[in-house]
């Protein structure tokens, strides 16, 4: 079996990376899922990112 690359997601206010998730092959869009940032004390928007 293939290696699955490592993306990670990035809060949407401060940038820092929070969580590493599994890249999906058969989503083509970025992930954008409602998070806690514990830099920030809240849930916010964090995106997908390389």
């Amino acid at each position: 079996m293939a290696n699955k690359k490592k993306v990670a997601l990035a809060c949407s206010e401060c940038g820092s990376r929070n969580y590493t998730i599994t890249e999906n092959p058969n989503r083509t869009e970025r992930l954008e899922v409602q998070k806690f940032c514990k830099y920030c004390g809240k849930h916010t928007l964090h995106r997908e990112t390389k």
